[in-house]
């Protein structure tokens, strides 16, 4: 349908349903990485899964409540972006984002959420935007960094993973700092 440039032959694209195959192969080829902090390996199993997993997705974005893209690398599914909890009544969001490993290390994260935070601050109007990750995952906190988050604060081993509590860091962006960067740079 579309499909937007991120610069060295990468793509944000819509990631539906009938892309459920190609979701699983990336997941897959993935699983142990990107499983290391997201949840989202032990969801997505076979095709059934995958397919179940982008349509609760599809069916947020009919209800103006969440979004899901996929990014592209040389027209290969190498990971993707998300706002799990979109409410524009409250003005708040939450993004977050996955990677193989074939992929990290280029920006393409930092990149996508870029244009996910942008279309829900200035075509939906949300004030906040929040990313939630695990105290351990410095990959994904250097990307909160990058986008000029600021740290709210930890939340204690308040989120069973994999038979271990973890620590979740809360960082947030508001609306007027978002713009004010973007006119800087």
């Amino acid at each position: 349908m579309y499909a937007i440039s991120l610069g060295d032959d990468a793509e944000l694209r819509p990631l539906e349903p009938w892309r459920a195959r190609e979701f699983l192969e990336h997941i897959d080829r993935g699983r142990e990485y990107i499983g290391r902090y997201v949840g989202m390996p032990d969801l997505v199993t076979d095709l059934a899964s995958s397919r179940a997993y982008l349509q609760r997705h599809a069916d947020k974005t009919a209800a103006d409540t969440g979004r899901i893209c996929g990014i592209w690398l040389d027209d290969k599914l190498v990971g993707g972006v998300m706002l799990p909890n979109l409410d524009t009544d409250q003005g708040t969001a939450e993004a977050g984002c996955w990677l193989e490993p074939s992929a990290a290390g280029r920006g393409l994260v930092t990149r996508a959420v870029r244009l996910l935070i942008d279309w829900a601050i200035e075509e939906r109007g949300v004030h906040r935007v929040e990313w939630h990750v695990a105290s351990k995952n410095a990959a994904s906190i250097a990307v909160a960094r990058r986008l000029g988050m600021s740290r709210d604060g930890v939340l204690r081993e308040n989120h069973p993973y994999r038979g271990r509590r973890q620590d979740t860091e809360v960082w947030s962006v508001l609306a007027p700092e978002w713009r004010a960067a973007r006119a800087e740079s």
